[in-house]
């Protein structure tokens, strides 16, 4: 079964991002994952959360392949470029 999960974050380093866009989807891919959406034009309708600099809907096939690629010690450098690009959370939901 398909599983999602929303990455927000809020970018400080903007040269790092970049380099995370480069390697993102590769990373994604090797566990089969996608982008479903991703942008940086936010709005909150209700709430009271900060808005990010930028959001992506994330697709696994499975649970297993969402924490398959968050855990993969061969993508550590490419999870470290997007964590120091500035503040990242990310929610698995679905699970």
């Amino acid at each position: 079964m398909t599983i999602h999960a929303v990455a927000y974050i809020h970018v400080t380093n903007p040269e790092k991002m970049a380099a995370y866009r480069e390697k993102g989807a590769d990373a994604l891919a090797k566990h089969g994952g996608t982008v479903v959406q991703a942008s940086p034009e936010l709005v909150v309708l209700e709430g009271d959360m900060s808005v990010p600099t930028l959001a992506a809907i994330l697709a696994f096939p499975d649970r297993e392949a969402a924490m398959a690629w968050h855990n993969d010690p061969d993508l550590q450098d490419t999870h470290a470029l997007r964590q120091g690009s500035g503040v990242s959370n990310i929610v698995l939901f679905g699970a």
